[in-house]
């Protein structure tokens, strides 16, 4: 379904005449194009899952917000903007994204619904998140507010 849409967002941004749109696109195209001939290697002939599409469109944006900051080190804000307005492209494919509070009370709810109680509980709090939020949310971040939760539950045992 998700393929559908990006052939479909390629197609109208050539009508458009959209160079930026039309060369972000078929980075992604090419991206997803790499990871469905590595799952096939795999043994996976459908290719990639939209879950895994959306996870490397988010790593496609963090790429983009990395090299933002050594283009500002440089002194590059031609470049800056460029890659501020793929951004903004890429997170057009995503959805809505969780983040501030929400996040924090998502986090908890799936560490209360684990009943996790200690970091060793922390790769099974981070499979739950990515299942229910795939490309829904930072999960560097997701990470670190589980790791505040469990180590003050850690602690207040110890």
């Amino acid at each position: 379904m998700f393929r559908n849409t990006l052939t479909a967002e390629m197609k109208a941004a050539m009508r458009a005449q959209d160079k930026l749109r039309l060369s972000t696109v078929r980075l992604i195209m090419a991206a997803l194009k790499e990871r469905d001939i590595e799952a096939r290697g795999k043994g996976n002939m459908d290719g990639i899952a939209d879950a895994d599409i959306m996870s490397m469109i988010q790593g496609m944006v963090k790429q983009r917000k990395d090299s933002i900051v050594l283009y500002e080190q440089g002194g590059r804000l031609d470049l800056v903007e460029k890659e501020e307005a793929e951004i903004v492209i890429l997170k057009s494919f995503l959805p809505e994204q969780i983040d501030g509070e929400a996040l924090q009370k998502v986090v908890a709810d799936v560490i209360r619904e684990l009943g996790a109680s200690s970091l060793k509980d922390m790769g099974r709090v981070m499979a739950e998140l990515r299942a229910k939020h795939a490309g829904s949310m930072d999960f560097s971040v997701a990470g670190t507010i589980v790791k505040q939760m469990l180590v003050p539950a850690e602690t207040s045992r110890g």
